[in-house]
């Protein structure tokens, strides 16, 4: 155990290119630990899925949600601004 607590001590001092040296995949700015399966197929759930909720994002795993929860931060229309500070309508 205090092993496994010395490693993630470790890791998050570091950050992601501890568990990728020299190169961190990420996946809509999460850190991947290996090759952001689990992100994507949280992601692509989520698209073919309909997701529109946050809520909606439960997984067997932080990676499968933290993907679906890209998809509806994604899906969701940005608002813009004009310099009066009103929204702009697309």
């Amino acid at each position: 155990m205090r092993k496994l607590m010395a490693v993630l001590y470790a890791s998050a001092l570091l950050g992601p290119s501890f568990a990728t040296p020299g190169f961190a995949q990420s996946f809509g700015g999460n850190a991947c630990v290996d090759n952001c399966e689990g992100h994507r197929a949280g992601y692509e759930w989520a698209e073919n899925n309909g997701i529109q909720s946050e809520d909606d994002c439960s997984g067997n795993s932080s990676s499968f949600e933290e993907g679906c929860r890209t998809y509806v931060e994604d899906s969701e229309p940005e608002v813009e601004y004009d310099d009066d500070g009103n929204e702009i309508e697309e």
